[in-house]
């Protein structure tokens, strides 16, 4: 039987950011160290074949620290966490390593300045997100206030214009952001906030790389987590562009039905997904069509993040 041809289009950037190579490392790093076990405080990335292949090598995944024994290291997730864990982790005298991205830390320190300068803070996030969590865990309850979308605007009590401030979560949807700070900015017009948003380069370069591929293709696929903020943000671009756009976590889970009529694919992966799983998603199709593979770049990254000390000391 002929194949069918099929274009195949890879987006570049696409995959692993700094942060989240950043935190895979802290883990390594530390078993190799410390030996194992060293626990983990929630997935360190939102990655099943990451996570999995962590716990083969002597990680053991917790979802709160009381489930950590002692005696043994643990890791917070690059998610970041409240301020009630590490003072927890003190308390119990546990050594503990914090894989906190460097770019949601900066939005931490951004909210604790607002703070400390007597203003309200409007974090725009996603409820439930555990970078949200840890976000809104750096101050005192009522300190912030959540807004998802710009309905939330028309809720909120009126302000002070120099008392009110905002941060927002650094993998959400660009363009959905944007939104919604025009809208804050619109009804609190002396509002302050970051010169740039604070959604992180990692997640806006692979939305952009996106864009540029729906150009070219009939159908989107992202490799990433269904848990994975910033994959999930990719798969919506295509659908709201009015393309298919699906979210898959290994080509076994590729519904082949997708490709029926469709002349080309573009592929790309979440921040959080390894390049190994982007290399099986293409050998599957090949192994199905006959593809014309080629690479879309729209930049090129160079950014990375240091260990902590605590790994890096002799």
């Amino acid at each position: 039987m002929t194949k069918k041809s099929i274009k195949l289009l890879v987006a570049n950037p696409r995959g692993f950011c700094a942060g989240v190579e950043r935190a895979i490392q802290i883990v390594e790093q530390a078993i190799q160290k410390f030996g194992a076990p060293v626990y983990v405080r929630h997935e360190i990335v939102h990655n099943r074949y990451v996570v999995e292949g962590l716990e083969k090598r002597g990680a053991i995944f917790v979802e709160e620290l009381d489930e950590v024994p002692e005696g043994v290291p643990v890791v917070f997730s690059a998610h970041g966490v409240p301020k009630s864990v590490p003072t927890a982790a003190e308390a119990r005298k546990l050594f503990y390593l914090d894989a906190t991205c460097p770019l949601v830390s900066k939005v931490h320190r951004e909210a604790e300045r607002h703070h400390a300068n007597g203003r309200h803070i409007l974090l725009i996030g996603h409820t439930g997100h555990p970078e949200v969590i840890g976000t809104m865990g750096q101050l005192p309850e009522g300190s912030i206030t959540l807004i998802e979308d710009c309905a939330d605007i028309d809720t909120l009590p009126d302000f002070e214009p120099d008392q009110l401030a905002f941060v927002t979560q650094t993998t959400l949807s660009v363009d959905d952001t944007a939104d919604i700070v025009l809208a804050l900015r619109s009804q609190f017009p002396g509002i302050h906030g970051p010169k740039k948003e604070d959604i992180c380069y990692a997640t806006t370069n692979r939305q952009e790389a996106v864009k540029a591929l729906l150009n070219e293709c009939d159908l989107l696929l992202v490799v990433g987590a269904p848990n994975s903020s910033n994959s999930q943000r990719l798969a919506e671009l295509a659908r709201k562009s009015g393309k298919a756009g699906y979210l898959v976590e290994r080509a076994e889970k590729i519904n082949w039905s997708w490709f029926e009529g469709i002349k080309s694919i573009g592929l790309t992966a979440g921040a959080s997904a390894p390049e190994v799983l982007v290399q099986e998603v293409i050998d599957a199709i090949h192994s199905r069509f006959h593809v014309t593979q080629s690479e879309s770049v729209t930049c090129v990254e160079n950014i990375s993040f240091k260990l902590p000390r605590e790994l890096t000391a002799a």
